[in-house]
């Protein structure tokens, strides 16, 4: 055995390289068939999806490190350790092994923060949406600054040394260059936070519109009109920005408010034309049934009765034909229930005919209108007592310490549901 390492090593270099790039290309075939495919058939097998997004960035590293640590290993073995080529070697293998295991941590991180970020997380908590890419982030920078620094290091290079030579250089650019730099950093703040995402409809400083594009510039937004309006990310992250997609009552996305001010002549009944607008916002297809559509009187203007319509649009692309239908439907309801809505108009002094047929029919409208609002206020007051009712009772079962832990999250859960109930009857009632 020994005799035969003895006559190998007594080959000639340019046999020794053959034998070496065999030898390699045999590690890396074993490697995949030895550990890459099983592993694969093991991550397949799991319901988690970080281990398999993470198996082709590892698979694709350690061919890197049998690669170069086989000619490593090949050199050190052709050429005697205190030679000159060893030597002016050794360096760059000592910053690839650096740099490949901060890259092998940096993905991992990658994948596997999240995963146990999702599984530790509490349903009831809060989530600030890019908490986990900003973490990832910080993590991923600390690691490569970390790696970086020791690779230089090897190669004799002082980093801090090198950033303090080119500091003054930096200002000068950062100077001439501050508008533009601070959009391509506010680009990755916005990266980073996800305030919004394409398609989603946003309101900045008056303009609103459906983000287009994110650059790294500028951010793009699509107007009603059809055009295209150019903001750049400065503005974007210096302004306040309505989100109308992740917005709608008790954080439902898409969902909009339908609000809608309606005026009448002083002569109408109250109880009249609140019954009908109601009636309205229960038909038209578009409005939700909860929350409630709500009508109140919210304005005893100089010339009008002004009352207000509430009602929830299930998603906020139909807004407009949702109002459309309101208002097409409202003109039509008010023609046929004798309902006048005051406008300026020019009198001539002369009779006026007045059908008396029209006159009973809108009183017997205006008394069935009244008894069915007081139907309706009568059981907004009972589900408002209600309501109240059952949350003081929740939150006097919350007092009992000997609750346990799923049961008090139940419990609070349930309390969350009714003081949003209770905050939407209260809201009515301002």
């Amino acid at each position: 055995m020994f005799g035969i390492i003895d006559q190998v090593n007594s080959m000639d270099d340019s046999v020794k390289l053959a034998i070496a790039g065999i030898g390699i290309l045999m590690a890396i075939a074993l490697s995949r068939f030895l550990i890459v495919r099983p592993w694969l058939k093991i991550v397949k097998m799991t319901s988690a999806e970080w281990d398999d997004e993470l198996h082709a960035p590892i698979s694709n590293r350690l061919y890197s490190f049998i690669l170069i640590g086989g000619i490593h290993f090949s050199l050190n073995w052709i050429y005697p350790e205190d030679g000159e080529v060893m030597t002016a070697a050794s360096p760059f293998f000592s910053v690839f092994y650096i740099l490949l295991s901060t890259s092998l941590a940096s993905v991992s991180i990658r994948h596997i923060v999240p995963a146990l970020s999702e599984r530790f997380k509490h349903k009831s908590n809060v989530t600030v949406s890019g908490s986990n890419p900003l973490i990832i982030f910080i993590l991923r920078a600390a690691l490569w600054f970390g790696g970086i620094y020791l690779a230089l290091s090897e190669m004799g290079i002082e980093l801090f040394g090198l950033l303090a030579s080119l500091a003054v250089f930096s200002i000068i650019i950062g100077l001439a260059m501050q508008q533009t730099l601070g959009n391509i950093v506010n680009s990755f703040m916005l990266a980073l936070d996800q305030p919004f995402e394409v398609g989603d409809r946003i309101e900045i400083e008056g303009i609103t519109g459906s983000v287009a594009s994110v650059g790294i510039l500028s951010t793009k937004v699509l107007t009603y009109e059809e055009t295209l309006v150019v903001i750049p990310n400065n503005t974007m992250v210096n302004s306040t920005v309505i989100n109308h997609a992740r917005g709608g009552g008790d954080g439902v996305a898409r969902r909009i408010s339908l609000v809608l001010d309606i005026g009448v002549e002083y002569g109408e009944d109250v109880d009249h034309v609140k019954y009908n607008l109601l009636q309205l916002m229960r038909e038209c297809p578009y409005v939700i049934d909860l929350p409630n559509p709500r009508v109140l009187l919210n304005e005893l203007g100089d010339f009008a009765k002004i009352f207000r319509m509430y009602g929830w649009v299930k998603d906020y692309s139909d807004e407009w034909v949702a109002k459309d239908w309101m208002l097409k439907s409202i003109d039509e309801r008010f023609q046929k229930e004798g309902i006048v809505i005051p406008f300026p108009t020019r009198f001539n002094i002369g009779k006026e005919h007045i059908s008396m047929t029209n006159v009973r029919k809108k009183d017997v409208n205006v008394r069935i209108a009244r008894m069915q609002m007081i139907k309706e206020d009568k059981k907004l007051r009972e589900e408002r007592e209600n309501a109240r009712a059952q949350l003081e009772d929740i939150r006097e079962q919350l007092k009992d310490i000997e609750l346990s832990k799923s049961e008090r999250s139940i419990l609070e859960e349930t309390a969350r549901e009714f003081e949003k109930i209770v905050s939407m009857f209260e809201a009515g009632e301002d």
